[in-house]
């Protein structure tokens, strides 16, 4: 069911994102309605008083808006499909490498407290996934980069979405729940899907902004 579903998931979204347009924008505009929504369920379930609910409700929008927009904007463009896929599949490279890694080495937890299952040994293998994708990615392209460089961004990626990963664990926490939702059988809500690519876009939205003052 879970691997069933996924397929099904990446399938819509990499249909989506081939015809652009206003699919695309469509399915982008969906999905952070929903992950919206599972944040305020969340927030709703921290036991938060009237005014506070508010102002997090607000940085939610705020969160997921520039991601969402930066989503949009990575379309457009000769190169928009394969913009994309790179950060899509970035994220993915991420989850895939801390996972394997975390699950084969394990050691040290870097924040029990919040997500259990997350190690050092895991951030290591998400830095040498993203890494690794960063450096097919530049290769298929024809871009000219050090192999230091390469491995800093990947580095900074990693952690990134790492730390997308633990807010959201974190909010589920504090809300007292195990997923932000049941819409993906096997998988959960949107926002535990999409934890760490809101991450990554977000900083990509917030320094294209700041590259643009």
């Amino acid at each position: 069911m879970r691997i069933a579903s996924a397929l099904v998931v990446v399938a819509i979204a990499l249909g989506a994102e081939w015809l652009g347009g206003w699919v695309w924008a469509g399915f982008v505009m969906v999905v952070a309605a929903g992950v919206l929504f599972e944040w305020r369920a969340l927030v709703r379930a921290m036991d938060l008083g009237l005014a506070r609910q508010l102002l997090w409700t607000v940085g939610g929008i705020l969160y997921i808006a520039p991601a969402a927009a930066m989503l949009l904007m990575l379309r457009e463009g000769e190169n928009g499909f394969a913009n994309v896929l790179t950060v899509i599949a970035l994220v993915a490279a991420i989850d895939i490498g801390a996972y394997f890694t975390g699950r084969s080495i394990g050691g040290p937890k870097i924040a029990p407290s919040i997500s259990p299952s997350k190690t050092w040994a895991g951030l290591l293998g998400g830095v040498l996934g993203a890494t690794g994708l960063l450096w097919l990615s530049a290769g298929l392209s024809g871009a000219t980069a050090a192999w230091w460089q390469i491995l800093a961004l990947g580095a900074v990626a990693a952690v990134i979405a790492q730390a997308g990963d633990f807010f959201e664990s974190w909010m589920k926490r504090r809300a007292g729940v195990k997923d932000s939702g049941k819409l993906i059988p096997g998988h959960g809500g949107l926002f535990d899907r999409v934890d760490g690519l809101i991450a990554v876009c977000f900083v990509l939205a917030m320094l294209t902004l700041g590259g643009a003052m």
